[in-house]
């Protein structure tokens, strides 16, 4: 069903589940963002490139996917500014831009929402759990490499809520991402996910040995030749 959204164009890829902190500064954002306090608190977030040119509004297009934010929480700051912190909800297609009068100091758009096609459960079972070895993989090798323990992210048990979690958390390019958030498989999603954790994991896993044996050259200290060549 269509529904009419104030839509903030950001270099972001939200992802159903995913926490988002915003820093809330120009003024038809602080506008958006008290109309949204005054209704259900809820806006839509559609990706636009970074690399605009600085005179060029952003605006995303008709056909584009993004994601509803539903804001949980608002620090305001003194001079107007505001911090807030959105989780993702369901994703949507932007149809087409709405004009309104009196008109608004930012956009809207109407957008349809939509969900994950059915899947056969088997299937995605077994391709979250190659999702779930991977991500864990990749996680111990980069609490090597950083040198310090992160604090374990707790893995969705749903296959669907799994795949959005690790598409959010993975440093994957602008035009991967939007591809994942676009997907209405969670199969295929999951799928794709596992294809590149593995060749991730297999990397910070080798670069990891490296560091530990760095370490441990028989002084407890690094050896720059080793390290050099990661």
């Amino acid at each position: 069903m269509a529904r009419e959204l104030p839509i903030f164009p950001l270099p972001i890829v939200l992802f159903p589940g995913a926490p988002q902190p915003l820093h809330i500064f120009e003024p038809r954002y602080r506008q958006l963002l008290v109309d949204c306090q005054d209704g259900d608190r809820r806006f839509g977030i559609a990706y636009v490139a970074p690399d605009r040119a600085p005179a060029v509004d952003p605006a995303p297009s008709a056909g584009d996917v993004g994601c509803v934010a539903l804001i949980r929480s608002i620090q305001p700051l003194p001079d107007g500014r505001s911090n807030i912190l959105a989780v993702g909800e369901r994703r949507f297609v932007l149809r087409r831009w709405v004009e309104r009068e009196p008109p608004h100091p930012y956009q809207v758009a109407e957008v349809e929402e939509f969900d994950d096609d059915p899947v056969d459960p088997a299937e995605a079972a077994a391709l979250a759990a190659d999702v779930r070895t991977g991500f864990a993989r990749l996680a111990r090798a980069l609490d090597v490499l950083t040198e310090r323990a992160e604090d374990e992210i707790e893995l969705a048990p749903d296959p669907q809520l799994l795949s959005f979690q690790v598409a959010a958390a993975l440093e994957l390019d602008a035009a991967a991402k939007r591809a994942l958030q676009a997907s209405r498989s969670t199969t295929l999603r999951l799928r794709q996910l596992a294809a590149v954790l593995g060749p991730l994991a297999t990397d910070a896993e080798r670069r990891a040995a490296v560091r530990r044996r760095a370490k441990g050259n028989g002084r407890g200290g690094r050896h720059p030749q080793i390290e050099h060549t990661t």
